[in-house]
């Protein structure tokens, strides 16, 4: 699927086209075109399951295992700079795909359609937050693709491609809400630098990821009381199954809270190990 093409035949299938598309800008046009055809009612149908098993991705950046990723040097310079926009872009573009893979891999006409409504919106605020970046990146001189990057946020989503649930409690209420914890402190950060524009990139980014998390938990807690199953619990018993690590403290907790994600579902997972968990989204 192309800007140019005609509005695919379901919302399914244009996150699967979305997701097999390479290019970072044009995965970001096409997820405002059919952003826009699903709000506007063109299309009216979700479709049937149609996900990859992996997005397609550009040749560069550099693919590395999270522990083989050189150490962001601490500072104010430029190049630190770039390289934490850098690691943010591509956080982003993963949270682009993660979002339309929720759509493409677990279209089900028994879901609410407030559900699609919901991670078509996050979907589209993600390519936004991506594109701001990549912006910003030229600002600086550099790009997209200039630096290596790890694969460890698909690799931490992947283990859930069988469940819905499991996915709802990895992606948005762990990766996510970790972006809760971290992001307002890289905005003062920058501030603190005199790096305005980047710090008002980092808040849009938080806002917007207040409501990502707030998504994840509406739809957890729907999907536990439609399997009739008890929402911190379940959490728990997922977060053990499928995240390594334990859930890194401290949290942002006036975030989380904003976001309804209560305290009882995260704290008691706290680490208790000095492994690092997968970067947030």
């Amino acid at each position: 699927m192309s800007e140019t093409d005609a509005t695919p035949s379901s919302l399914a299938a244009g996150a699967a086209a979305i997701l097999a598309t390479a290019a970072p800008a044009e995965k970001i046009a096409l997820s405002r075109t059919l952003a826009a055809a699903w709000r506007e009612g063109r299309i009216g149908e979700i479709g049937e399951p149609a996900a990859p098993d992996e997005p397609a991705r550009p040749a560069r950046p550099l693919l590395l295992p999270p522990r083989e990723m050189p150490k962001r040097r601490a500072g104010g310079s430029p190049t630190g700079r770039v390289a934490l926009l850098h690691a943010l872009a591509h956080i982003e573009l993963n949270a682009i795909d993660l979002a339309w893979d929720i759509v493409a891999r677990f279209a089900d006409a028994v879901l609410p359609v407030a559900f699609y409504d919901d991670w078509v919106t996050v979907a589209a605020e993600e390519a936004e937050h991506h594109a701001l970046l990549a912006a910003r990146l030229a600002d600086f001189g550099s790009f997209y693709g200039a630096l290596p990057a790890h694969h460890g946020l698909w690799e931490a989503a992947a283990g859930t491609a069988h469940d819905l649930l499991a996915r709802l409690a990895i992606v948005p209420l762990v990766l996510e809400a970790r972006g809760l914890d971290v992001t307002p402190e890289m905005a003062q950060r920058l501030e603190r630098l005199g790096d305005d524009a980047s710090a008002a990139i980092l808040r849009r980014i938080y806002a917007d990821e207040i409501g990502h998390v707030a998504v994840g938990r509406r739809w957890f807690e729907y999907l536990c009381a439609a399997r009739d199953v008890p929402p911190v619990a379940t959490y728990h018993g997922l977060v053990r199954r499928h995240f390594k690590g334990g859930l890194k403290a401290p949290f942002n907790e006036a975030g989380r809270d904003a976001a309804g994600f209560a305290a009882a579902f995260y704290a008691p997972l706290a680490a208790t190990t000095t492994e690092t968990p997968p970067s947030s989204i």
